[in-house]
């Protein structure tokens, strides 16, 4: 079956996600995207430039397989001569209903953020098929879409929920998971009884990821005189919440790595030595950073909420779970002070499923299944 993948937004898990299942699919994948950055034009003109592109090699393909990045409705009116009886899926990273807004942004209080959800809300009217990363986020899209419309004087559409709801289904992340072994170190090197241990933060720096409680958990720690080493990677920018650069001085004598990790294989590197993962993040349509880490032996510490029982179902891990800020500091300070390194196997093997060996084949089915029933 030849495929055709929409990405107006190729950059980070979009570009993973795009071009890997490109590469372990048994289909023909082929990807059709413009450079990830400018999101909100994306979102409005995205459209326009991919439907030419579209046009003018003149595709013909089985299946449609567009990102949330994408205006839908848009692109397939462009397009309407070559793709009215293709049949088209959708598929959600993330979702601009229940994205919660940088403080920073003007939008919200300029009333001008609901164009993107009504993109995302049309796209998904218009594709035969919904598939998100996770079922906290198709829970949280369907959830939040009739507060979205009621906000509308008239003809707010509300009916259509029920409609969208029954194409909704949950097809997980697939992840390069195997990839991260290359890179595993012997025995001796990663986490062992009697060492240090190194607490790991490996998420971008932004609000939503709630680093304000992440870093006021290892001040207690420090307060009390409890040792540890740190490792801070993940993605920064130039406005970023003012808790790095306090924790950076705060923190100076624990520090192994601060910083984004330009070179693929020292993330990997840093994920492996570590031992500790507190995850405080406020919101997740799926966890791509929790998972790598947790495959790479990481232990961590999850609140209950978003996507994190999908990973790690609670009634077989409830040691990995916390219930509020004092409980994530307690259980932080066991896992310091243990003499013994925890045996995370067991979890590594839960989120191995993630791997594209396994979602590959997941993804295939799905959209063979899909273009056989359309088609038909």
């Amino acid at each position: 079956m030849n495929i055709v993948l929409l990405e107006p937004f190729i950059v980070g898990s979009h570009a993973s996600w795009s071009r890997q299942y490109a590469a372990f699919s048994r289909h023909h994948v082929e990807i059709l995207g413009l450079e990830g950055k400018y999101w909100k034009w994306r979102m409005h003109g995205g459209a326009v430039s991919l439907a030419r592109q579209f046009i003018e090699r003149d595709l013909r393909p089985d299946l449609l397989l567009a990102s949330d990045m994408l205006d839908l409705t848009t692109f397939l009116a462009l397009t309407r001569r070559q793709t009215g009886v293709i049949p088209c899926a959708l598929y959600c990273h993330e979702n601009q209903l229940s994205y919660p807004w940088s403080p920073d942004d003007a939008d919200p209080g300029l009333q001008r953020d609901a164009h993107y959800c009504f993109i995302n809300y049309t796209s998904a009217l218009t594709a035969d098929r919904v598939f998100f990363n996770s079922d906290y986020h198709r829970k949280d899209f369907l959830a939040e879409l009739p507060n979205f419309l009621k906000t509308f004087p008239d003809h707010r559409g509300l009916e259509t929920v029920g409609e969208i709801a029954q194409k909704c289904h949950t097809l997980s992340l697939g992840l390069d998971l195997n990839r991260l072994a290359a890179w595993q170190p012997s025995s001796e090197d990663v986490s062992c009884g009697g060492k240090v241990p190194i607490i790991l933060w490996n998420h971008r720096w932004e609000y939503d990821k709630n680093p304000d409680d992440f870093f006021r958990a290892l001040f207690v720690l420090q307060q009390r005189g409890i040792d540890f080493k740190l490792v801070v990677l993940g993605e920064s920018y130039q406005k970023q919440p003012a808790i790095f650069a306090e924790a950076r001085q705060r923190l100076d004598g624990q520090i192994l790595h601060w910083g984004y990790a330009d070179d693929y294989a020292d993330y990997v590197h840093w994920l492996w030595l570590a031992d500790i993962l507190p995850v405080t993040s406020i919101h997740d349509f799926f966890g791509i950073s929790v998972v790598e880490a947790v495959y790479c032996g990481c232990f961590p510490l999850l609140p209950e909420r978003l996507a994190y029982p999908e990973h790690l179902e609670r009634n077989l891990f409830p040691g990995c779970y916390y219930q509020n800020f004092d409980d994530l500091v307690a259980k932080l300070a066991t896992l310091c002070l243990a003499q013994q390194a925890n045996d995370v196997s067991s979890m590594r093997d839960a989120v191995s499923r993630y791997d594209w060996s396994a979602m590959a084949p997941r993804y295939d089915h799905e959209f063979d299944q899909m273009a056989l029933r359309l088609s038909g």
